[in-house]
């Protein structure tokens, strides 16, 4: 699904002008990024919630040279853990996973 996707199942719905309802979703955009930009977090009602972290400083490895060693930076990343409608709308759709906790593993 696209930004225009929503923009036109909003349009239809509500009635309103697909320009204004672009305008809504834009702005609605552009001020979680701001937020995110800011370090805060952005928590959507029984959606989830966006927050920054901090991926550390690591070692990797090259796989075509796996004896060079290649220094990857700490950097700030976007994380998002959804919320509790939204994981119970999305966890109907693998009928293979239980509510009940995985069995031991076995020796």
């Amino acid at each position: 699904m696209t930004k225009r996707d929503i923009v036109l199942k909003v349009s239809e719905r509500t009635g309103l002008i697909q320009q204004d309802v672009l305008l809504v979703i834009q702005q609605t955009l552009d001020h979680v990024i701001e937020a995110l930009a800011r370090n805060e977090t952005v928590e959507l009602r029984n959606f989830g919630v966006f927050e920054v972290k901090v991926r550390k400083a690591r070692v990797g490895r090259n796989p075509n040279a796996p004896a060079t060693d290649v220094p990857i930076p700490a950097r700030a990343v976007v994380k998002f853990k959804a919320g509790k409608e939204m994981r119970q709308r999305v966890i109907k759709l693998s009928p293979a996973v239980k509510a009940t906790p995985p069995s031991a593993p076995q020796a």
